[in-house]
């Protein structure tokens, strides 16, 4: 049975989300999962598409190098910005009002991106569309989080992330469609740009009508009548135990506690989740996005003889191979594996495949024993940082405070891939790709180092987490990592769910 943060137990929000704890996963979960993992598409596809628009654009407009880096990373600055704005204010005026706003504000920076007149519009279109992409972060990430049962929670969370990988794949198939139609260049980036707009659009009236997290709306809100009647209405009663006008008579709201932004900084055991999941994610997207956003510049330097389809096709070739079989094991093993441990062996090969290019010459000499090396990176790094530095943010927090950490972290991360993306360039000029790629692995092992400040989330309640107790070691469920409350203590997922069907007969 939950308890309101802070407050006294309320029958029917400990009766609701109990019931969506043990739920098991329904039309109600993947339409969730549709409905952000579509907005999350358009995240990747916005992102990952510039490198190749950047490079064309630098030709036509005759751009520095430090120009060409503030067209590939204005989108990630604003992304900076956007996911602790948006993050913060999700907590203070709800999940789903922020979620369709988000959405619009990349339709609105997708288009004027593709109709800017020049480099300073350009710009600044793409630090709007920027803006957006960060607040879809803590959002997405949240809402399904709080959506998810304890047991399927890091694979719905990691489905959504998981329409990365469709970016990652069609921006380059659509580069490379125009590029082998021979669309001039000048009408070829603004195409890429504008399609981004596309995804966005398609989900807006669709995330309008999403319910508000019931969560949120138990634990901020305190109206767990309201919480109920809109779930019975989205699940057509399949996740509520109370259907929409039958509530028990104790419905009262419960009194509530909104940890602020300035207790999550004083309070010590938040403070070193922010810490953690801020630092971990600040330093993987150095390394990811510093290394994929300039990824022509690195093949140029394994193969200066290569043309922009060549580096094109060898990305994406990384992309299928190696990155989208990572973001499906992920998302199949997350839950037993352990998300925090995920983290660690991502990071640890991350680390290795980077020390191994750096020290050995002969790799970066050979496209084919270059590829295969960073692939595997690719490979690691999907089912790792990548995904788990999304997911965990969304289950440590205390509800009141979940997007907003959630926010600053995904805000810090994306300060990290800002830096790469002008950082990886220089350092490549200065010290060379080998001597690149180890900056990189230092920045992989820092990585491990901040996943030892978190707990394991996996396959515990959100609520558990948040109250900061001790996880009860019963030797079950992930591997190495015997993290279950006491509600799950020597209980089978199906009992537990025939547990919870128990309480709403006789609670309903």
């Amino acid at each position: 049975m939950q308890v309101a943060e802070g407050g006294k137990e309320p029958t029917v929000g400990a009766a609701l989300l109990s019931a969506l704890d043990e739920a098991p996963i329904g039309a109600f979960h993947r339409r969730a999962v549709l409905v952000s993992g579509v907005g999350f598409f358009t995240d990747a596809y916005d992102l990952f598409v510039i490198s190749t628009v950047a490079a064309l654009v630098a030709t036509e407009w005759h751009l520095s190098t430090t120009e060409t880096s503030w067209v590939s990373g204005a989108a990630i600055f604003g992304a900076f910005f956007g996911a602790m704005i948006f993050g913060r204010l999700a907590d203070l005026f709800g999940r789903r009002r922020i979620y369709a706003v988000v959405a619009a504000i990349m339709i609105v920076g997708a288009l004027s991106s593709a109709l800017a007149p020049d480099f300073a519009l350009l710009v600044a279109s793409r630090f709007v569309l920027g803006l957006g992409i960060g607040g879809d972060y803590p959002v997405s990430a949240v809402l399904m989080s709080e959506y998810s049962n304890r047991d399927d929670r890091g694979r719905l969370v990691g489905l959504v992330f998981s329409m990365q990988a469709l970016g990652l794949v069609v921006g380059p198939l659509v580069a490379l469609g125009l590029l082998g139609s021979h669309v001039p260049d000048a009408l070829t980036w603004r195409l890429l740009l504008g399609l981004g707009a596309v995804p966005a659009a398609a989900v807006i009236y669709l995330r309008s009508r999403m319910p508000e997290s019931p969560r949120f709306e138990v634990g901020v809100r305190n109206d767990a009548t309201r919480a109920a009647s809109d779930l019975a209405r989205f699940s057509a009663g399949k996740v509520t135990p109370f259907p929409a006008g039958r509530l028990p008579a104790d419905a009262a709201p419960s009194t509530g506690h909104r940890v602020g932004l300035l207790e999550l900084l004083r309070d010590r055991r938040l403070l070193r989740l922010l810490v953690a999941t801020a630092g971990s994610w600040f330093v993987f997207d150095y390394a990811y996005y510093g290394n994929t956003l300039s990824l022509p510049v690195i093949l140029k330097g394994v193969d200066p003889s290569a043309d922009l389809l060549a580096k094109l096709t060898w990305s994406l070739v990384m992309f299928v191979v190696f990155a989208v079989p990572g973001y499906a094991l992920a998302v199949l093993k997350m839950d037993r594996f352990g998300h925090r441990r995920l983290q660690f062996v991502g990071f640890a090969v991350l680390a290795a495949a980077f020390l191994l290019l750096s020290a050995v010459p002969a790799l970066t000499a050979s496209v084919g024993a270059f590829v295969a090396v960073f692939g595997l990176s690719y490979f690691f790094v999907e089912f790792g940082p990548n995904t788990t530095t999304f997911v965990l943010p969304s289950e440590v927090f205390p509800v009141s405070s979940r997007t907003t950490g959630h926010g600053i972290a995904a805000g810090i991360g994306k300060l990290g891939a800002f830096l790469g993306v002008f950082l990886v360039p220089a350092l490549d000029a200065r010290i060379g790709l080998r001597g690149m790629l180890g900056v990189a692995a230092v920045f992989s092992l820092a990585g491990i180092l901040l996943t030892t400040l978190l707990p394991e989330p996996a396959r515990r309640g959100l609520d558990d987490l948040s109250s900061g107790a001790p996880p009860v070691r019963t030797g079950s469920g992930v591997p190495g990592t015997p993290d279950l409350p006491l509600s799950a203590r020597a209980s089978s997922p199906r009992a537990r769910r025939s547990g919870a069907r128990r309480l709403r007969s006789q609670t309903g």
